[in-house]
């Protein structure tokens, strides 16, 4: 039973994640606390738990991901290779820190970061479709100017420690961080879903690692990663993502990222007020 209720999770944040144009772990996050808490697991490792298990599912949506864009050349490898060493030991790291956080502000801190990109979509959404439309087959790096190798490095590893506390791939930071200094949107959502991989391995890693010193009583587990919960979610996801793709393109972009921005904003605040209660 508990395998279809994951199965269910993957299907929709795969659905989700296609459809929206974002990660998976904004959704899954979220599905995941719902889900353990309705399970009656421990309160104080539920958030940890469905952050480790969204950047384990990660590491196969990300692979997917990154193949589809490699193929269109999106991605830039040399700014990747730059990043990836602070991405990863970052995320580790981020692991570990999360680990000594308690769940009750793991709770406020995802809340407010969910409330942060709901308002970052739904006011640049129109300024995004605009973005796309004047970039589309535009893929020269002409205007790109991009810091140091070491500033890189440090980037990568401040986008690596968020990316495990959120329990993201990263995406809602590397793209940004990447486009401010003139990368064409396609690049940077090409490099970002690269850079999705080193983090969700390294932070997957760390949740287990880190949460394997913890006394969680919770079945199928390895750390702070549910078994269970990460086969169902990235056999499905893998599948769904990519109808939710297709349907994006027939709806209205703008419209559909004004719609994420509301059920983004519904569960922040769903997580500020468990928080708070």
């Amino acid at each position: 039973m508990e395998l279809i209720i994951f199965l269910i999770i993957g299907a929709l944040a795969g659905f989700a994640a296609g459809l929206f144009g974002v990660g998976g772990g904004t959704i899954i996050v979220p599905l995941l606390f719902i889900v353990f808490t309705q399970m009656d697991y421990p309160a104080d490792v539920i958030m940890h738990l469905a952050l480790g298990t969204s950047l384990a599912t990660i590491i196969v949506t990300s692979i997917s991901s990154l193949m589809a864009h490699n193929k269109k050349g999106a991605v830039m490898w040399p700014v990747f290779k730059n990043l990836a060493p602070g991405l990863a030991i970052g995320c580790f790291l981020g692991a570990g820190i999360a680990g000594q956080i308690s769940g009750l502000y793991l709770q406020l801190i995802v809340g407010v970061f969910l409330l942060w990109v709901a308002y970052k979509m739904f006011m640049g959404g129109k300024k995004t479709v605009d973005s796309n439309a004047t970039n589309a087959g535009d893929t020269s790096n002409a205007n790109t100017v991009l810091p140091s190798k070491p500033k890189q490095l440090a980037a990568g590893g401040i986008i690596g420690i968020a990316s495990a506390i959120f329990g993201i791939g990263g995406g809602s930071l590397t793209v940004p961080y990447l486009t401010r200094y003139g990368v064409v949107m396609q690049k940077a959502v090409g490099t970002s879903a690269a850079c999705g991989l080193p983090i969700a391995i390294a932070g997957a890693l760390g949740f287990m690692i880190f949460g394997m010193q913890e006394d969680i009583n919770v079945p199928n587990t390895i750390g702070f990663v549910h078994i269970y919960a990460f086969l169902g979610i990235s056999i499905m996801s893998f599948f769904t993502a990519k109808l939710g793709a297709k349907v994006a393109h027939i709806l209205s972009p703008e419209l559909l990222k004004k719609c994420f921005a509301v059920l983004l904003t519904v569960v922040g605040c769903y997580f500020l007020y468990k928080g708070l209660l």
